[in-house]
Order: structure tokens, then sequence, then C-alpha cells
């Protein structure tokens, strides 16, 4: 294992702490970590992703919102390498995107109560942007189906660069 990444096999022969701290760097949710760590060996990385999704949809929404405690708001400093390179976008922002992500932001945790999270790869500011304004619009119920499956995609893309599988 070098720079954080190991193949699957290698991943299944981690002990269980060992590869829960690893999937923490994907997802700061214990339970879902926890899950996905008891459910090796994988036979594919489909599997492993499939059991994550999975894991993902079983846990708790205060499990949800630990995972939320993990990213930063869009826009602000990356707290990790994950996060760095997911908002790498962020760094051709223009002051008044960059003021209006940061109104939006107070904006979405006043009505929701936690961080706007977006699987930003990919995603230029502005699209950021439109996305956030949008959601904004959106009941209680909904927003947290759409926080779900943004997570889903983050953890994804975290699990496959931790396995040096990277589609990006």
């Amino acid at each position: 294992m070098t720079d954080d990444k190991i193949d699957l096999e290698g991943f299944a022969g981690l002990p269980h702490e060992t590869a829960t701290a690893l999937l923490l760097t994907c997802c700061s949710s214990l339970d879902w970590a926890q899950a996905v760590a008891a459910g090796r060996p994988y036979a594919s990385v489909h599997q492993l992703l499939a059991a994550a999704d999975r894991a993902l949809a079983e846990i708790s929404e205060a499990e949800i919102d630990r995972a939320l405690a993990g990213h930063p708001r869009i826009g602000d400093r990356p707290d990790s390498a994950n996060s760095a390179r997911e908002q790498a976008g962020m760094a051709s922002a223009g002051d008044a995107v960059r003021t209006a992500i940061a109104e939006g932001n107070r904006k979405y945790e006043a009505q929701f109560g936690h961080v706007y999270l977006v699987c930003a790869t990919g995603k230029s500011p502005e699209e950021m942007l439109r996305i956030l304004t949008d959601r904004l619009g959106n009941d209680a119920d909904t927003e947290r189906r759409i926080v779900r499956s943004e997570l889903a995609k983050i953890n994804r893309i975290r699990l496959r660069r931790l396995l040096n599988e990277e589609e990006w």
C-alpha cells in the first residue's frame, strides 16, 4: 500500500479496524465505514461500490449528519486532499461567484441545518452556484434524498481513487 492506495485484494486482507479507518477517509460516517469493511472480501470494485451504496442507504439520519460534517463548505478552504481535488473547479471562481456561493451556503445552512453538499468533481463554480440556488427551493425531505445521492457519488469517486480505479 503506497500513498494511501491499495488494491482490492489488499483491502480484503486488512484488519477490520484498519479497513474502517481507511474507509473513514472516504466518508465520515462510522456506521457506513464499519458496514463496508464488514462486507469484505469483494470480488470486484463494482461489488464494493454496490455495497457502499447499500450501506449509505441504510444508515441513520444522524450518520448522514456525521458524514456531512466531514465535508467543507463549497468555496471554503478544503480540509483534505480529497476535498481539494473535488473542489478544484473553485480555483477559477471570480469574486462575484465566490460571494454568491458564500451567501448561498449561509442560506442553505439556515434552511436545512447542514452544509450544502454537491459532488463537485468536474463542476465549474457557476454550475455549483446554479445547483445551490436551485436546491434552495427544495423541501427538507427532497433535500435529504438529494444529499444521500450526492454522498453516494462522492463515496464512489473516493473509493475508486483509494483503489486506483479512477474513472475521471
